[in-house]
């Protein structure tokens, strides 16, 4: 079927160029033309595209078997390509052509050069609008997606993908897995290879505590990596410098303008003075405690001595401890306690109450 298209447009091309070559001819009263027709113009002019049409035919013979071969390779390539990348490339080759119509005026009328030259920048421009186009067909796509769902195009850019850095005892704590489980923690979670390297070496450590506090963190970042639907980043020292951990997390947020998760209370005052953002497990758990205010009733069991004589301590379900006064005397009871204060510290919050029954009977 190609081979018969490319003919047809051999013969046509060809009886064009015949007639068009005949009418030249005549109109400079060439004697060559008149002697070979002798007859008058109309004749001479159908004799020449019947010739033309006869060699156009000729020539698109002998080219139609390699150029239908090719043609139809290039036809087998582009449907090969996926539908964004061919529409991509078409919208940025239209571009480049259209601006080499705009310059087309101005570059050919350059003396000599000019249509050569108009040629040329519509090839280059053309080509260029054509990589163009398909080096953004992702951003053609999404700005596409967002028209046809009627949603104004981004205007303040890409969004800037925020890095958390983990540092080690924030993965040993183990609670980093399920904030990123919730859904909390967004952007790219970045494990230094320096943090992997001593959470290593404290799973190696002949002390028992230390190697089991090593491997619950390990098993943490298997887990945040394979179970939970996070991006995480091994970052690895192109070169590495000796120094404390604490300070390499310090240069490596500044360096990635990310924010560094911890529960150490030392690197939090670090990470502030440095004027580095800091992200504390600690601070995120006492947040998000159950607000107790003075004169509310709770029921707790004291289970200890205070530090102050006649005390007693109790815990409520999150930890958070409750200083009871006078609470010695009732050591493995459970009982009503009236909150007198609340103390909140960086270290966590402290309760301070008194049993209901001493207030009944004053």
């Amino acid at each position: 079927m190609m081979k018969r298209v490319i003919q047809t447009m051999g013969l046509l091309l060809g009886a064009l160029l015949g007639q068009q070559m005949s009418a030249a001819q005549m109109s400079s009263g060439s004697p060559w033309m008149e002697a070979m027709l002798g007859s008058t113009s109309a004749a001479g002019g159908s004799l020449s595209a019947i010739v033309g049409a006869c060699a156009g035919f000729l020539v698109a013979t002998t080219v139609a078997a390699p150029l239908s071969r090719a043609l139809n390779r290039g036809i087998d390539q582009l449907a090969g390509y996926p539908a964004s990348e061919l529409l991509s490339g078409l919208f940025g080759l239209i571009f480049g052509l259209a601006l080499s119509s705009f310059l087309y005026p101005y570059v050919s009328d350059i003396p000599y050069v000019g249509q050569v030259l108009a040629a040329g920048t519509a090839l280059a421009l053309g080509y260029a609008g054509l990589n163009v186009g398909l080096r953004k067909k992702d951003d053609l796509a999404g700005w596409a997606q967002k028209r046809s769902r009627g949603e104004a195009p981004d205007k303040q850019g890409p969004r800037f993908e925020e890095h958390k850095i983990l540092d080690t005892s924030v993965i040993i704590d183990g609670r980093i897995a399920d904030i990123c489980k919730t859904g909390f923690i967004e952007g790219t979670l970045v494990i230094p290879e320096f943090v992997l390297e001593e959470l290593q070496h404290i799973a190696d450590s002949s002390d028992l505590l230390k190697r089991n506090r090593g491997r619950r963190g390990l098993d943490i970042l298997n887990k945040i990596q394979k179970e939970l639907d996070v991006k995480v980043l091994i970052y690895e020292e192109a070169n590495e410098e000796p120094g404390e951990v604490d300070s390499k997390l310090v240069k490596l947020a500044k360096a990635m303008q990310g924010k560094v998760v911890t529960n150490d209370f030392n690197l939090n005052k670090v990470c502030e003075l440095q004027g580095v953002s800091v992200l504390n497990i600690n601070d995120l758990a006492n947040a998000v405690k159950p607000v107790v205010l003075p004169g509310e009733e709770i029921i707790v069991q004291v289970i200890k001595d205070g530090k102050e004589h006649g005390q007693g301590v109790a815990y409520l379900d999150d930890g958070t401890m409750i200083v009871v006064e006078g609470g010695r005397d009732f050591i493995g009871t459970t009982m009503e306690v009236l909150v007198t204060s609340v103390l909140q510290t960086s270290a966590g919050r402290m309760i301070f109450a008194k049993p209901k029954l001493l207030e009944k009977a004053l």
